[in-house]
This record gives C-alpha cells, sequence and structure tokens, in this order.
C-alpha cells in the first residue's frame, strides 16, 4: 500500500528546500515605475503574467503585486533544465517512499513539487503573491482538485493563490476551497456568464477573462479583424461583477487576462486586476502616449467581416448575461452543493435551456481542440457554434484547456526522460 502521508511530506519539505523568507521584505531591492501609478488610480491591482524569473527581475517593480504561472509556462522553465537536478532528487525520494506508486500519480507528484518549488522561488525574490496551477489531470476530479490545493495552500498560504480551471467539477472544488478560505484564482474563464455563475456558486477571490484569445479567435478565422471582442467581454464580466458585490453577493475580482497589447493596460483601467505578459509590459513603458481611461460603463463596438454575424460564432455568449441565465442560476444555489455532482452541474443548466454552456464534450471533439492549438478552427465548429449547441464561451473555454494538457504533457515527458 502507497504510504501517501509520507508522500506528502516529501512533497511539502522538497518544495521548501532552501526557502527562507521574511515576508514583507522582498530579496533586493524594488524600483519604482510611477507611469503603472496611471493605471492603479482607477482600483486596477498588477500583476506580472511570467513564470521566467530573469524576465521577472527586469520588469518588476513596486506597483505590482503577484506573478501568475500557469502548465504552459511553467513547462518553459522546465525545459531549460534548471530543474533536472530537482526532478531527480524529488523522485528518488518519492520512489523509495512508495515504490510500487503507478506511474501517472508519480508523474503528478513530481510536478506538483515542481510548481510548488517554482512558486516559491518567486515569492522569495519578489515578495511576491504568485499563482501556482494544478495539474490538467485533476480538471474533472473534485476530491483530487480540493485534495491538491489545500496541499499547495499549505506550503505557502502567505502567498499562494491557487488556480482551478473552469469545468464543471472545477465550479464544485472552488466552492468547497473558498468555503475553506483557501484564495482560489479560477482560471480559463472567457464569458460574463461563466463568471457570474463562478463569482455566485463557486465564490472564489479572482475570476479571469482570457481576453487576447477571444480576439485571436476573430482574427485568425478571418471573422474580422479581432478588435474588441475580448475587450466587450471583459467589461460585459466586469459590470456584472461590480452589481453582485454592490449587491453583498460575492467578492470575486475579476482579472484581464491574456493581454496582447499596450492598449488593453491604456483602455480597461479600472477592471480589478490586470496579469500582463511581459511584452505587454515592455511596450507599454516604451510606447505608452495615450490617454488612460476607465470604459467600465462602455460596450465597445466589435468590427466584423462582410457577411459576418455574431450568431456565426454564438458570440453572445460571450458577453450576455439573459435574466433566463441567471435565474437558472438562483435555482442551483438553492441545491444541496455537497451533493452535486458534475454531472448535475451539466444537467441542470441543459434543462434550464442552456445546453450551451457546459456541453459534454466527446472523446473526437477534445482531440479536435487539441488539435487545434490555443485558438479553435472555426471550420471545425462552425455548425454547432452557429446552430447554438454550443458556447462560443464553452468552445474556447475547452481549447484553453486542451492547451494547457499539451504543456502539460511536454513537461510530465520531460520528467519520464530523466528518471
Amino acid at each position: 500500500m502507497i504510504d501517501t502521508d509520507a508522500i506528502v511530506k516529501i512533497a511539502y519539505e522538497l518544495s521548501r528546500k532552501g526557502f527562507s523568507h521574511e515576508f514583507g521584505q522582498p530579496e533586493k531591492e524594488v524600483k519604482t515605475e510611477p507611469i503603472w501609478d496611471e493605471v492603479r488610480k482607477f482600483g486596477t491591482r498588477l500583476w506580472l503574467d511570467t513564470g521566467d524569473i530573469n524576465v521577472a527581475a527586469r520588469l518588476w517593480c513596486l506597483q505590482f503585486e503577484a506573478l501568475t504561472t500557469n502548465n504552459t509556462l511553467l513547462n518553459k522553465e522546465v525545459q531549460k533544465g534548471i530543474y533536472d537536478e530537482l526532478i531527480g532528487e524529488v523522485a528518488a525520494a518519492i520512489r523509495k517512499a512508495a515504490s510500487d506508486i503507478d506511474g501517472k500519480q508519480f508523474l503528478l507528484e513530481v510536478s506538483f513539487v515542481l510548481n510548488a518549488y517554482h512558486g516559491l522561488r518567486l515569492v522569495e525574490l519578489f515578495d511576491a503573491h504568485v499563482s501556482v496551477e494544478l495539474h490538467t489531470c485533476l480538471g474533472n476530479d473534485v476530491d483530487r482538485t480540493v485534495m491538491y490545493a489545500q496541499r499547495y495552500y499549505q506550503i505557502c498560504p502567505e502567498r499562494f493563490y491557487v488556480k482551478v480551471p473552469l469545468t464543471p467539477a472545477g465550479f464544485l472544488a472552488a466552492r468547497r476551497l473558498s468555503e475553506q478560505k483557501i484564495p482560489v484564482n479560477f482560471t480559463l474563464g472567457f464569458s460574463a456568464r461563466q463568471n457570474y455563475l463562478a463569482a455566485l456558486f463557486a465564490q472564489p477571490c479572482y475570476v479571469n477573462v482570457f481576453m487576447g484569445r477571444l480576439n485571436s479567435f476573430v482574427a485568425d478565422n478571418n471573422l474580422g479583424d479581432g478588435t474588441n471582442v475580448g475587450e466587450k467581454a471583459t467589461l460585459a464580466t466586469q459590470r456584472e461583477l461590480l452589481k453582485l458585490r454592490e449587491a453583498k453577493r460575492t467578492k470575486s475580482l475579476l482579472i484581464g487576462a491574456s493581454m496582447r497589447e499596450s492598449s488593453h493596460v491604456t483602455h480597461l483601467a479600472g477592471v480589478d486586476v490586470y496579469t500582463i505578459p511581459p511584452k505587454v509590459v515592455a511596450d507599454y513603458l516604451e510606447h505608452h502616449t495615450g490617454q488612460v481611461s476607465r470604459r467600465i460603463e462602455e460596450d465597445p463596438p466589435v468590427p466584423l467581416a462582410e457577411d459576418v454575424t455574431f450568431a456565426d460564432f454564438n458570440a453572445a455568449t460571450l458577453w450576455k448575461v439573459p435574466d433566463a441565465f441567471k435565474d437558472c442560476v438562483e435555482e442551483l444555489l438553492k441545491e444541496d452543493s455537497d451533493s452535486l455532482t458534475p454531472d448535475d452541474i451539466q444537467a441542470h443548466f441543459k434543462n434550464g435551456g442552456f445546453a450551451d454552456f457546459l456541453p459534454r464534450w466527446s472523446d473526437e471533439d477534445i482531440k479536435t481542440a487539441a488539435a487545434d492549438g490555443k485558438i479553435p478552427v472555426y471550420d471545425s465548429w462552425k455548425e454547432r457554434l452557429e446552430s447554438g449547441k454550443i458556447g462560443m464561451d464553452a468552445l474556447m473555454n475547452l481549447s484553453a484547456f486542451c492547451s494547457f494538457a499539451t504543456a502539460q504533457k511536454a513537461l510530465d515527458d520531460r520528467i519520464k526522460s530523466l528518471v
């Protein structure tokens, strides 16, 4: 029998190996960049979207408060070889404690330590809060998501946020974790309605709109130039959250994620949080000349190609939260959440008239999304989008999860190659 307690202890000790930090004190003197104060005066908090320590060191300043990592960003660091020695040490310790551990569990544990160890290096250097991401194999497992999230949090409760993916299981897991006061960054969100449900049902600290990917979908598939798609969804989500917070029904904050250009920084001030990739940070610092403005109440136009309409790709699911959908959420809130399963969540919205919200993806769907990459190929999904069988938000969520799973597999493959 596998000694689970021993493995948990090993993971904790190796994750924290060499970690010695006085919270409130970054390792090095931190510069200030007053230009960011223009954004922060609107209440927007600034995070740096990178796991690369060297890149972060060049850009980090007093105006930033957190860093985000994910499966893709961690994989980039691991592929550099900087953690090869740690991988060997962790692998040997786990196998010594549990020689009969199966391959999948073994990879999960080694990956867990890599995520936690790397996150702590970021904490140590910058005194930052850091979002650490769960292995994608946990995305559809409520109990194990909760367990591994608890373990992450215990490693650094002072600074770790735990990223839980937006899946049917994720809604339930995030709710349990929020009830335990574990700070959740509920990731892979794309729409106002996804985050409306998350904010009321799961009550995470943070929800997301991956705005840049929405713009890329429209542009890459020649449906338009991509302008304002993500911005429209982000602003609509922010307005819904503000109303919920004003009614004291949630405390969830919105992260404007997947920024692709410095204009997002300039024109979306007032969104609760920006998580900004290094390229966008550098571009903003070098070229910013525009007026920072609060546009929360605006609904920017989305130009489309000739003969293309929003209905062609079910775009309204990105920014509309119909009253009927809100009623459906209210009915769900009356249920005993402890007795609900992921299937129950899906069935609830299907029966409520929103089968496009959390569709049941086939194995073939998942293969197609994985082959598409980060951005879905419109022709593969056109019929179901046009007919309303799947929401644009649901499709983007599937593709995002599959792209993270691809990066996680590459990380796992490196572990296997070394041990």
